[in-house]
């Protein structure tokens, strides 16, 4: 119970910034015949409660496969691309049906308890793809336009838009598209903030099989080319299509692991792959709207005598001197540097690292970052007072010092009770 209390307190800086935010998701085929479906329903119902506006788009290539063999009707691909003849069209409409009204009705159930609307309709337009290398892919299509004014009234209406991996000419014609067109074009029209691809994996691995945490549209080439036209490998390139198209935040989890979905969304690390241009941790100078998180940074170091208190009052006046490292949204690290007046030495001040997160170098991150901005500033020596960490700073080249050393006024404030050690660096 603890564990879950704990979950559910983190959690609530999520809930609020997702709050009217809008999702796009993508569900293949291959999620609907999965044993975990069920509980992906039951997540994105609870995602509809807590205020997100939800875009469902399903694919349906397993189903249309198994009708065309039951018709005894073979398939045909070219550059791995179904070619959507009459007979395969009659399968993928019957599919395509068939996966919808399942999909509704279980969105229709009040396991939320309060009824959602799902609504849907002829939202995506479509072209064929033609004549490609000699080959006629017939109903096989591509978006053309998604009619993002009618999918947004109904998200105002705070319904639930369901689109099916088709699309519709006007003449009147029916084309089989890619669920992953479908889905970045819709979030690329709406400006979506968030892409999420279900994959049967957890996210994107590297050739050693470590999974990849957060990627970047610009390192994934190699990645591309190795996975190949694999669903993890047309998840990958979905998500770094919408990402240059400017999509914020793609993330890729998994249909098969239970929770998934709200892994992802609701924790700090979460549970599968983030694709985005932007970093997901940075390094930032503080602003006054990051008094509180600092506060809530620093008052464990406080508590346990490490760090000197610091009042919000005193934070709110001296903020500009902080530096940040943010990882989503969430401030895990900061330092003070403090020019000490009549010389050209300052003072690094208050580095602190949450626990959690102290063994990846982010300590080193933040001395990298004050040095560049001491030098800026002209300063030449960096000072240090420390009562618990004077190893780790002599691994960075400060060297002893003493009360001494430190400029006139900043001696005078000198605290011979907590008698914290003088350390210095030369810039």
């Amino acid at each position: 119970m603890l564990d879950y209390v704990n979950w559910f307190r983190h959690s609530t800086p999520y809930i609020n910034q997702h709050r009217d935010c809008t999702f796009v998701l993508m569900l293949p085929g291959e999620a609907m015949v999965h044993a975990n479906f069920n509980n992906i329903i039951h997540d994105i119902m609870l995602l509809s409660s807590l205020g997100v506006r939800l875009v469902l788009v399903h694919g349906s290539r397993p189903q249309i496969e198994d009708r065309l063999a039951a018709r005894g009707v073979q398939s045909r691909y070219h550059n791995d691309l179904r070619v959507t003849d009459l007979d395969t069209l009659g399968c993928v409409i019957d599919a395509v049906g068939s996966l919808r009204i399942a999909i509704e009705a279980q969105l229709c159930t009040q396991q939320s308890g309060s009824r959602l609307r799902v609504v849907g309709g002829n939202l995506v337009t479509a072209k064929p793809i033609g004549v490609v290398d000699g080959v006629d892919f017939h109903h096989t299509g591509e978006v053309r336009r998604i009619d993002r004014k009618a999918i947004t009234r109904h998200l105002d209406e705070q319904d639930i838009v369901l689109l099916s991996s088709v699309g519709y000419s006007p003449t009147g014609e029916v084309f089989n598209l890619a669920c992953e067109d479908v889905a970045t074009s819709v979030a690329v029209a709406l400006s979506a903030d968030k892409l999420v691809l279900f994959g049967e994996d957890a996210g994107i691995r590297n050739e050693q099989g470590e999974l990849l945490r957060e990627l970047k549209p610009t390192r994934a080439a190699p990645l591309l080319q190795q996975l190949g036209n694999s669903l993890p490998g047309n998840l990958l390139q979905a998500a770094c299509k919408a990402s240059n198209a400017g999509v914020r935040r793609s993330h890729i989890v998994s249909f098969a692991e239970d929770g998934a979905l709200l892994t992802e969304l609701f924790t700090r690390d979460g549970g599968g792959t983030l694709v985005s241009q932007e970093a997901f941790e940075q390094v930032r100078g503080a602003t006054i709207d990051d008094v509180s998180g600092l506060l809530e940074l620093l008052r464990p170091l406080e508590e346990a005598g490490i760090l000197v208190r610091r009042s919000r009052e005193v934070l709110e006046t001296e903020i500009s001197q902080f530096t940040l490292i943010e990882r989503d949204g969430r401030i895990i690290g900061c330092a003070a540097l403090y020019p000490l007046e009549g010389s050209s030495a300052a003072e690094l001040a208050c580095v602190a690292i949450d626990p959690t997160y102290r063994q990846g170098g982010r300590g080193d991150q933040l001395l990298q970052h004050i040095e560049s901005q001491a030098r800026s500033l002209k300063i030449d020596t960096l000072f240090v007072l420390t009562t618990r960490t004077a190893h780790w700073f002599r691994e960075r080249g400060f060297v002893p010092s003493s009360v001494e050393r430190l400029p006139a006024k900043r001696a005078e404030l000198y605290n011979f009770q907590r008698n914290s050690k003088v350390f210095e660096k030369s810039l």
